[in-house]
Order: structure tokens, then C-alpha cells, then sequence
């Protein structure tokens, strides 16, 4: 890219840095000592503020520069990340959104520990959390050295390495300092940059081919070198069987999943009712569900476009799809409008990235804290205020995610994220759907179902493809393969529901019935929520 590329990306990037540097600054003036300060902003949010944040929290790289990626290079089968993504949050509307708001504080595990035995349950689901949110910023770090990569000309891993580093630390500031309130601000601010920018391109997209979706697609077949296979499925998921099952695997992983990420169920605890975090979620729809249908567009829009030899000879995994669709609607290469148009996505780009590792910060943190610290601490020793160990949380957290994001900087981010929907969908959705809706589940049952469905999902992806025995693995040139799928949610997720039915029915614990009632007294009519 030409240094004018360059110039005025950094130059919109560093208005938002301190634009968000500023609010996190503002924030922290504001009393931050309180657990329900940091941790939940007061609850003092809107609807439609949190229904913003919601979705700025959950509209990720993986979905700006991932999904778009994989529809340029996959067709037909990339849209599969399109609707996972979105069909997921009905799942999230009827089964969790004002059942956990009722019976939780801050945490997943607030709502299992509220008729459990609670030190065994909270180290479980709070290791659960700090591996979910982990993996889903290792995502967010791979797709911002994609971007400074192909800004800076793509060739220098010095400087993929110190974007990452630079992300890190920013996230460590917004959390560390601004807690929930300033991390929701900043969310919300990123929304409306990342909506307004996508409708942009995608008004530009259709313009191209004077709104005729049928020419877009016809000549991103032609395009893609694979005629009209493009259009149909089993591109990418149909060659055989075992590509089939993955397809099954990573649509379950992406429909469940939502449910289990912590980060996005902390932010049920921003609104003051049930009612209020059910209206959130309609409002998390409403723009997610535009966002989604628009990434659509954008991905056929790069095949047709630019190419798709053009978007994998950018990047391998098609990260770039969408900046390099902005630099030849803007006018190509050298031009001003497409130097303007790249610069703005690479920017609103950095944007998602920075606000969507904050809140995945923030909730992870407050599970070493909240539910780890508060469990694993001696009797008798003098002990920390919470607020103070989240915040030393939050820095070995992110240089965990830096670390791991450097080792797995070539993979596509969309892809990425999907892994961290399946150990969620594994772990932590069997133990929260058991606690709310079954009267006789026990704390040996709860502890299984957790570390039933995360080890066999951690396990079974360091023995996948992923990780080893292909020229794509993060380690190409070993092979310890054992496990054939990419996604290991068709066998972890029924795994965690099995051992958590198992874990109970073997139990000798009697189910604490008056617990019970009263977990869904509150769950079903908010009397007695925090």
C-alpha cells in the first residue's frame, strides 16, 4: 500500500484510540472501587444502549473481516458463518437472556452457585470463562496483524508482532481503568462506526451492479475461478464425509455457543431488570441481523469484485477481503477515494478489534476475580479487594491472548472464533440450561458437565487438523493428528450434557428442593434479583 494508505489509517486509527482514551480517562474519574461499578456499570444502562453494546461487543473481526473472507473464497458455504452467528441469538432470547439477568450477579457461575455447592462450581465454570474468552481474543489479535500487515505492505512480521503487543496493552488500559462503564461507551461508539461503514460499502457494492443481486452473484461465480459451485454448497464442506460432519459440527458450535460467552452474558447485568435485558437482546438482533445480511453482500461483493485469487493471494484465510473491496470501490489503488475508503475501513476495523477485546478482558477478569480468586484463596490470609485482583487479571490475561496470537497469526479469524463458540457451547451452555430448568441437577453434576465438555473440546482441538498434520496447521511440520474434524462441537457438546446427567445420577448429593424454588421464583419473575 502507498505511504498516503498508510498515513491516513494511522491517522483515523489514533483519533479513535484517543477518542476511546479519553472516555476511559473520563470514566475513571467516576467512583471504580465497587464490584458492581466495574463489573456491571452500575446497571445504570438503557435497553437500547446495552442492545448497542451488545452488538458492538459481539460484531468482532471474525465477523468484519472473517465472514466476509471466507463467502470471497467459499461462496455458498462461508455464508454458513452468517447465519450461525444470528440464528444463535434466538437461543440466547428465550432460553437466557432474563433467566440469567434474575438469578446472577455479575457471572455464568453466579447463576449455577446460587443452588449449588459454590467453591467446586465457580473454580469450574470460572476456568471455563478464562478458556472461552482466551481463545475469542487470540481471534481478535490475528485479525488486527492481518490488518497492519496488509497496511504496511504485508511483509513485515516485526510489525504484525507489535500491533498485536499495541492491542494488548490498550486493552489492558480500557479494563484496568475504565471497568464496564467506559468498555460499554466504547462498544457503542464502535457500533455505530462499524454500521455506518458497512451499510457504505455494501450501498457502494450493489451501485457497482446497479442493484441487480443476481449479476453480483453470477459474476463472483464467474470470478472465483469455480463457476457455479461457487453458488452451491460443499465448496468448502462437501468434498466427503468428514468435511460434511464438520459442516454439522461448526453449525451446532455457532448456534449454541452464543449462549455460553461469557463476555456476552455479563452484559445482561448492565441493565437495572429482566425486562430490560430482554429488550436489549431485541435490539442486539435488530442490528446484528442487518450487520449479518450485509457481510453477505460484502463477501460476494469482494469474490466479484477483487477476485478470489486476488483475496487469497493477500492473505491465505481471506482477511483482507473487505479493505481491499473498500480500496477498489474507493476508485483502485493510488487513487484518492480509494485511499480515503481503505483508510476508514482499516480504521473502523481496528475499532471492532479494540472494543471486542475490552469486553472479552473485561468478563474474563472478572472470572479470576469474581469466581477463581474468591474460591481459591487461603482462610485467614489477608484478602485483596476484588476490583484490584480483576485488574492484575486483566493484564496476564492479555499477554497470555498476545502470545497465542502471535503463534497463530496465519489462520482466519472467523474460523478462530468458531473454535471458541464450540468450547463454549461444550462447557458452559449444559451446566447454565441444567441450573435453570432441572429440579433434580446436584454439584457433582454442575462440576462434570463443565469440565465434561471443556476437555474433550480442548483435547480434541490440539489433536485436529488446527494444530498439526496439514501444510495450514500452526504446527505444519509435526503430526500428532488424531482427531479427523476442524471443529470438535458434534462430539464435545453432547459430551458436556451427557456428563453433567451422568455426574447427577451418580451423585449421592440430595437436591436442595427449597433452592431450587427459589432459583426459579427469581428466574421467572425477577423477585429477589440482585
Amino acid at each position: 500500500m502507498t505511504g498516503d494508505h498508510q498515513t491516513l489509517a494511522l491517522l483515523l486509527f489514533s483519533a479513535f484510540v484517543a477518542i476511546t482514551l479519553a472516555i476511559t480517562t473520563w470514566v475513571s474519574r467516576h467512583r471504580q472501587g465497587s464490584a458492581e461499578e466495574f463489573y456491571a456499570g452500575g446497571r445504570l444502562f438503557s435497553p437500547m444502549e446495552n442492545g448497542f453494546a451488545i452488538a458492538g461487543d459481539y460484531m468482532s473481526a471474525a465477523s468484519f473481516l472473517g465472514i466476509s473472507g471466507l463467502i470471497a473464497l467459499f461462496g455458498y458455504d462461508g455464508m454458513l458463518y452468517s447465519v450461525g452467528f444470528l440464528v444463535a441469538w434466538l437461543v440466547v432470547l428465550f432460553l437466557v437472556a432474563e433467566l440469567v439477568r434474575n438469578c446472577g450477579r455479575f457471572t455464568l457461575a453466579d447463576v449455577v452457585a446460587a443452588r449449588m455447592r459454590e467453591r467446586p462450581v465457580r473454580i469450574a465454570a470460572g476456568t471455563s470463562s478464562v478458556t472461552v474468552s482466551v481463545l475469542y481474543l487470540v481471534a481478535q489479535m490475528v485479525g488486527a496483524g492481518s490488518l497492519v500487515a496488509l497496511l504496511l505492505g504485508g511483509t513485515s512480521e516485526a510489525a504484525q508482532a507489535w500491533t498485536v503487543i499495541g492491542v494488548g496493552a490498550l486493552m489492558v488500559i480500557y479494563v484496568s481503568l475504565g471497568g464496564m462503564r467506559a468498555t460499554t461507551w466504547i462498544q457503542i461508539v464502535k457500533a455505530v462506526l462499524l454500521l455506518g461503514g458497512t451499510v457504505a460499502l455494501t450501498v457502494l457494492v450493489l451501485l457497482r451492479f446497479h442493484g441487480d443481486f443476481d449479476r453480483l452473484l453470477l459474476t463472483a461465480a464467474e470470478h472465483s475461478g469455480h463457476g457455479e459451485a461457487f453458488l452451491a454448497p460443499g465448496l468448502s464442506y462437501g468434498g466427503d464425509w468428514t468435511a460434511r460432519f464438520d459442516f454439522i459440527s461448526l453449525g451446532l458450535a455457532l448456534v449454541l455457543g452464543t449462549a455460553g460467552l461469557p463476555h456476552i452474558l455479563s452484559r445482561f447485568y448492565t441493565v437495572p431488570t429482566a425486562r430490560a435485558a430482554r429488550r436489549s437482546v431485541v435490539w442486539a438482533i435488530g442490528l446484528i441481523g442487518g450487520f449479518y445480511l450485509m457481510t453477505i453482500v460484502l463477501g460476494f461483493g469482494a469474490a466479484a469484485i477483487v477476485g478470489t485469487d486476488a483475496v487469497r493471494g493477500s492473505h491465505a484465510s481471506g482477511n483482507t477481503a473487505v479493505p481491499l473491496l473498500a480500496l477498489d470501490l474507493g476508485g483502485g489503488a493510488g487513487s484518492t477515494g480509494g485511499t480515503v475508503l481503505f483508510a476508514v475501513v482499516a480504521a473502523i476495523a481496528f475499532a471492532t478489534i479494540l472494543a471486542v477485546v475490552a469486553g472479552i478482558t473485561l468478563a474474563s477478569s472478572a472470572s479470576v476475580a469474581h469466581d477463581l480468586y474468591a474460591s481459591l484463596r487461603r482462610p485467614g490470609g489477608k484478602p485483596r479487594s476484588e476490583v484490584a485482583v480483576a485488574r492484575v487479571a486483566a493484564v496476564g490475561i492479555g499477554a497470555v491472548a498476545i502470545a497465542l496470537g502471535l503463534l497463530a497469526r496465519d489462520l482466519n479469524v472467523a474460523f478462530l472464533v468458531g473454535l471458541a463458540f464450540a468450547v463454549a457451547a461444550s462447557a458452559n451452555l449444559p451446566v447454565l440450561l441444567y441450573s435453570l430448568f432441572w429440579r433434580g441437577f446436584t454439584t457433582r453434576g454442575a462440576v462434570w458437565a463443565v469440565y465434561g465438555g471443556l476437555i474433550p473440546a480442548v483435547v480434541l482441538v490440539l489433536l485436529s487438523p488446527v494444530v498439526s498434520g496439514s501444510p495450514e496447521s500452526l504446527f505444519p511440520g509435526a503430526d500428532f493428528q488424531l482427531f479427523p474434524l476442524q471443529n470438535p462441537g458434534l462430539v464435545s457438546i453432547p459430551l458436556g450434557f451427557l456428563a453433567g446427567w451422568l455426574g447427577t445420577v451418580t451423585s449421592g448429593e440430595v437436591p436442595d428442593e427449597a433452592r431450587h424454588a427459589e432459583t426459579e421464583v427469581r428466574a421467572l419473575t425477577g423477585a429477589g434479583a440482585v
